[in-house]
């Protein structure tokens, strides 16, 4: 993004923040969407889908694909108003470390439309493989996140099953939590895969209180442990988990389905619903 482009986009990303957010009637809880679990259809039409997301309830939305200042094929600024028209914020946003070649570039897109969370979404193969390069990757996105920072912007890790597993005697979650400076990087804790790897949230924020700014919220099928089930209706207890996010340090979630009963856009409409009345 150019200067100029930069500025103009400036102003807008200010009156994004300073919108009202639509809670629920009955609550004050801000309800969060990662746009991709609704990777089938966004492309195809981004501001319809959009449309639907806003009328569903949600008002804080995750982004993912970012890719040369663009989202979903368009311009991330087109993005940012397209959402801020609609009554939401992108608060976050999900990025590999592939994008650290043109890190300040991505940290100037993000700001420009107020976003206020970069996560690093998951690490390639050969960047967890062995304690020593798990080491390097933290060390570097401790790094960038000192550029996020410098904007205004906080840093993240999101986690799957594989970071729980051992890394040559030795936890590879535990090691990224020590590694990652918590001043810097906040976890973004996937509720469905660390329960999926058999941990229990509660004990992970009472062990490190406060690290756990983000949330991906998606429930367990009762059957299929590899399958979601809309938000609600699976086997993870939410209510206990919720009970516990002070302790944790949420201030952000967000819906993330992956696999759906019946269709991506039912699940995202159920789960809106679910939550208004779980939480």
């Amino acid at each position: 993004m150019k200067r100029r482009q930069f500025l103009q986009t400036g102003a807008m990303a200010a009156a994004a923040i300073a919108l009202p957010s639509f809670a629920f009637a009955d609550s004050k809880r801000k309800i969060g969407l990662q746009l991709y679990s609704l990777r089938d259809v966004i492309f195809k039409d981004v501001k319809g889908t959009l449309e639907k997301v806003a009328s569903f309830g949600y008002t804080e939305l995750e982004h993912f694909g970012y890719k040369d200042g663009k989202l979903f094929g368009l311009p991330i600024a087109e993005i940012g108003k397209m959402t801020a028209d609609l009554g939401m914020r992108i608060t976050s946003g999900h990025y590999q470390t592939t994008h650290f070649d043109q890190w300040e570039q991505a940290v100037a897109d993000a700001k420009s439309i107020g976003i206020e969370n970069m996560v690093i979404s998951s690490l390639r193969k050969e960047e967890h493989d062995t304690q020593s390069n798990l080491k390097k990757v933290c060390e570097l996105i401790n790094k960038k996140a000192e550029i996020s920072k410098a904007s205004g912007i906080k840093m993240g890790y999101h986690n799957h099953d594989s970071e729980f597993k051992e890394l040559e005697g030795k936890v590879a979650y535990d090691i990224m939590l020590a590694e990652l400076d918590p001043k810097l990087v906040s976890m973004e804790l996937d509720l469905f895969w660390a329960v999926y790897a058999n941990q229990d949230p509660l004990k992970l924020f009472a062990a490190h209180p406060g690290r756990f700014e983000q949330w991906h919220v998606k429930d367990m099928d009762k059957l299929d442990r590899k399958k979601n089930a809309d938000v609600g209706t699976g086997s993870i207890d939410f209510k206990k988990i919720f009970s516990k996010e002070k302790e944790a340090g949420l201030k952000h979630f967000y819906v993330e389905q992956e696999t759906y009963p019946v269709s991506s856009i039912d699940s995202v409409k159920a789960c809106a619903g679910n939550l208004k009345n779980l939480l």
